[in-house]
């Protein structure tokens, strides 16, 4: 995938909305973002090459709900995409939320990146989600190719549960705080459990959409074929995250993808969506439309 140049892997554009924080110094909000945004696009993640044009788009969305002395209650929104060969289309890979993104922060505070070495919750979270994006765009062009990246978003959570900081930052990092946390997510993506998944992942991207340009009927029936995955998955664990994560980024494609498919596939696809997911049925309902 990645071709012989020397560049960073990711090019995040990163947002910060202090709208519930009155009167306030909002040059720190300013200072926070280009800070995060430079960690995130200038340190170097993984030891392969990437092309300026194969550098992994993403955003991140923070939202400040309350700052109490140096400490930041925020929720944040990720997304990532990826390019859909022959097409300038990018298909969404990840599209999650985390309540708990919460961190100490005094402005101009250096945020660095040390490999297997915990400084702040900011640094670890950041980090944490880098991989995470790099994981899945990797699983999206070869099959289980996220898995090492998965890995070093593992050791960082342990790292975590470990280390010394406020209660609120331990939010999401603890195995059973929550089933819908960072350490759920990764848990779900390591376990052999949800091999399978991840397979249809690759199949989804690399043997689905990108043969789209080709033929748009096989590469429709070929992400048909494999969608039986997410309800194994799912009737195995029903509290399982992964798939719900796979289901907040895609729900939208999937319905754009199956409405001009064949009067079969809309049927299995539809029931199959709206059975696992029934919280967006009016999203699938258009499916049939």
């Amino acid at each position: 995938m990645a071709s012989k140049v020397n560049a960073q892997e990711i090019n995040c554009t990163v947002t910060i909305n202090s709208d519930q924080i009155e009167g306030s110094n909002k040059q720190v909000y300013e200072t926070l973002k280009s800070s995060i945004q430079d960690y995130m696009n200038q340190n170097r993640w993984t030891n392969m090459t990437y092309a300026e044009h194969e550098k992994i788009e993403c955003s991140m969305l923070i939202i400040v709900k309350a700052v109490q002395e140096n400490m930041y209650v925020c929720e944040m929104t990720l997304q990532s995409r990826r390019p859909v060969y022959g097409t300038t289309y990018s298909s969404p890979l990840l599209n999650f939320v985390d309540k708990n993104f919460n961190f100490t922060y005094q402005e101009f505070d250096r945020i660095e990146y040390q490999q297997n070495q915990f400084t702040t919750n900011l640094t670890a979270m950041l980090a944490y989600y880098c991989y995470l994006i790099i994981g899945h765009d990797q699983d999206s062009f070869q099959r289980l190719g996220g898995t090492p990246f998965f890995q070093v978003c593992e050791e960082i959570v342990t790292a975590c549960q470990s280390a010394s900081m406020d209660p609120s930052e331990q939010k999401g990092w603890v195995a059973f705080d929550s089933n819908r946390n960072r350490y759920a997510l990764i848990n779900n993506l390591l376990d052999e459990a949800f091999k399978k998944y991840r397979n249809f992942y690759y199949e989804y991207h690399r043997l689905g959409l990108d043969e789209m340009s080709a033929n748009v009927t096989n590469g429709r029936a070929r992400i048909a074929e494999g969608m039986p995955v997410l309800k194994e998955a799912y009737r195995a664990r029903p509290a399982t995250y992964v798939i719900n994560t796979f289901l907040d980024a895609k729900a939208e494609e999937l319905v754009d993808i199956f409405k001009k498919g064949t009067d079969k596939e809309k049927k299995a696809v539809y029931e199959l969506l709206t059975d696992i997911d029934p919280t967006r049925m009016n999203t699938y309902d258009r499916i049939n439309q």
